[in-house]
């Protein structure tokens, strides 16, 4: 059976292409094909404590058996990010859900959520800043598994409505090169009153960051490194350790 294998972040740096087909035999399992990588690239196998996998846009157990025609993901670490030539986005009630390779119209959406019943807004701009770990950064790339992102960007959004006391959520990623100073991730939340906006901003950043698979780049004058990030945590193994938030190899469990 033939399944489709997709790899982000680094690990598409480490086999060299962003997709591959596979062969595989009745049975096998996710952890089956990460092997088969890992034997042809012996740096990817280094990763295997710290890769999330994803079956079909959902994550999945290692030990999930696969099945003609899957689109298996294997995902590094995000660091928390649908493009096309333009924007796409979805407006679904007060849930608006956008990725982006412009940059982000942070005035238009702040606008947008003012509301006649709300008293408060709440937003949280992720800035592109000219330094990481002593060294000048010069820009930054941003790379998704764009389908999956904006799947897990709608969740989010829900789960704020949901959980907090809130009447409209924003939630905006940037792909693609980012200069010094521009907005990597918008997130906006109107409601009456200004405790729920500001938790349920709180709460979408940090989600955000832990879940949605975007990756960022960042380059300096003397080279790039693909900046670390956390493990989805609903893809730890049942009886696992929690996952370190490194992403290097060294790092990993």
């Amino acid at each position: 059976m033939r399944v489709r294998v997709l790899f982000f972040g680094q690990l598409k740096d480490i086999v060299g292409r962003t997709e591959d087909t596979a062969e595989l035999g009745e049975g096998e399992r996710v952890e089956d094909l990460f092997a088969r990588y890992g034997q042809r690239y012996p740096e990817l196998a280094k990763f295997r404590g710290s890769v999330a996998a994803s079956v079909n846009q959902a994550l999945a157990d290692w030990r999930s058996p696969l099945a003609a025609g899957d689109e298996v993901a294997f995902l590094p670490p995000v660091s928390g990010g649908e493009a096309s030539s333009g924007t796409t986005g979805v407006q679904r009630a007060k849930e608006f859900v956008e990725l982006v390779r412009e940059p982000i119209r942070v005035a238009e959406l702040v606008a947008e959520l003012k509301l006649p019943e709300d008293g408060a807004v709440a937003v949280f701009e992720g800035i592109a800043r000219n330094h990481s770990g002593g060294r000048k950064t010069l820009y930054l790339e941003y790379e998704a598994y764009e389908s999956m992102a904006l799947a897990k960007l709608r969740e989010l959004a829900a789960a704020m409505r949901s959980q907090f006391a809130v009447d409209c959520v924003s939630l905006v990623h940037r792909l693609g090169r980012l200069d010094i100073g521009q907005t990597s991730v918008f997130i906006g939340v109107s409601s009456a009153h200004r405790r729920a906006a500001f938790d349920a901003c709180r709460f979408g950043i940090d989600t955000l960051k832990r879940t949605v698979p975007i990756w960022k780049k960042e380059y300096f004058e003397d080279g790039a490194v693909w900046a670390e990030g956390e493990i989805p945590g609903e893809a730890r193994e049942s009886g696992g350790a929690p996952a370190s938030k490194s992403s290097s190899p060294e790092s990993s469990s």
